[in-house]
């Protein structure tokens, strides 16, 4: 047996073992797929506004968005501006003059679902007035409003374990009476894959993803390829109500070419990553709508069985990435982080099949290739993915 194959079933089986454990999970029956939706951070920053976004609901809503499956649309930092006489978080009044409960009424009357952001500290990260201390007020507020997703920060945090942090905002939040996703974002300072499945439903993995292929930031931002990296050898901590978060989605943003974007969004379905896009959805170009919107990369990540990818192979500037669907068929993600275009080969034993010949489906293309055997191989220009799905 290849070691290649060999790591790809010892993953399986650590995967199908961890998801069968009683206890593993504190889902509450949400999130059994990984989050889609939007975010309003990587583009706006703190430049949020009721109509900012109403207008992005609007958009997610006709656009095919919502009909390929995303739902949510969150505010990330900026929204709050202090706290009442009794301690209540309070919206700024000038960008949000109808309340927050409105704009989730809105919302919510798009078909869509809402969110919100907040941080386990004193202050968010852009200074704001934070969660720490006031969890349970805070929990009975987002469930008064109609919030449905909650992005929790880590700025500003007082000195205690992370984990404990995070669970005391996840016993305000089922205190609240109300379902909402709970989105622990830690940055994977303490590990939080080692104790996530049983405090929210995704937790980051990494520090902030720039707008960038491989860019580094001293603060700790990092380009996508990097995020990639760290990714691998964390598959057995996904699953169902559970998942790993690479953090959002930069397509459509400028640092990244058409090419680039479509790297990306591949190698997050396979990863079976949340969905959060981070462009201005209202002003997309449509090969920038096509990716987001590919229905058969998102049925890759939006797989029942919730199995997260594994790096099967690699080989100097070229990978294979592959995921174990529900169905025993296997996705695979030829990868070519290099300059200049590279032949990627994936056999048939890596992916742990017995039979000699498979029939490849082209996801990008909607398209069956045909019947190979043994192994298929494709050039795969520079920066770019060849994404397949193999069937027996």
């Amino acid at each position: 047996m290849s070691k290649c194959r060999f790591r790809f079933l010892i993953a399986v089986l650590i995967l199908m073992l961890s998801s069968a454990m009683p206890g593993q999970a504190a889902s509450d029956n949400l999130a059994l797929t990984p989050p889609m939706g939007w975010n309003s951070w990587n583009k706006f920053s703190c430049d949020v506004s009721e109509g900012l976004i109403k207008s992005i609901a609007d958009a997610i809503a006709t656009n095919g968005m919502k009909a390929a499956g995303y739902q949510y649309v969150i505010i990330d930092d900026c929204w709050q501006v202090g706290r009442d006489a009794a301690g209540n978080i309070l919206a700024d009044p000038v960008r949000f003059p109808s309340g927050i409960k409105a704009l989730a009424d809105y919302v919510h009357a798009k078909g869509l679902k809402f969110g919100i952001y907040s941080c386990a500290g004193t202050n968010t990260c852009a200074g704001r007035p934070g969660g720490l201390f006031h969890e349970v007020q805070d929990a009975r507020n987002y469930a008064a409003w109609g919030v449905d997703y909650l992005k929790y920060d880590w700025c500003n945090h007082a000195d205690e374990p992370a984990e404990q942090a995070y669970s005391r905002m996840r016993d305000a939040l089922r205190q609240s009476g109300r379902p909402i996703v709970f989105s622990i974002c830690e940055w994977g300072q303490s590990q939080p894959w080692l104790w996530g499945a049983n405090v929210g439903n995704l937790w980051r993995t990494t520090s902030d993803i720039q707008d960038c292929w491989d860019c580094r930031r001293d603060w700790g931002g990092m380009g996508f390829t990097h995020i990639l990296d760290l990714q691998a050898g964390l598959e057995s901590f996904a699953g169902p109500g559970h998942w790993n978060d690479p953090d959002m989605l930069e397509v459509g943003n400028s640092g990244l070419t058409d090419t680039e974007c479509k790297a990306h969004f591949s190698l997050w379905c396979v990863l079976a990553a949340p969905l959060i896009t981070g462009n201005d959805v209202r002003f997309m170009r449509p090969e920038i709508q096509s990716i987001l919107t590919n229905r058969e990369l998102i049925a890759m990540d939006q797989d029942p069985a919730g199995r997260q990818g594994v790096r099967v192979s690699k080989a100097g500037n070229t990978e294979v990435w592959a995921k174990l669907l529900v169905d025993g068929t296997r996705a695979v993600v030829l990868f070519n982080r290099g300059d200049v275009p590279a032949e990627i080969t994936v056999t048939w034993a890596d992916l742990g099949y017995r039979g000699r010949q498979h029939v490849v489906r082209d996801l990008w293309a909607g398209s069956n290739l045909g019947k190979f055997k043994k192994q298929f191989t494709d050039r795969v220009a520079p920066h770019d993915v060849c994404v397949i799905k193999v069937m027996p």
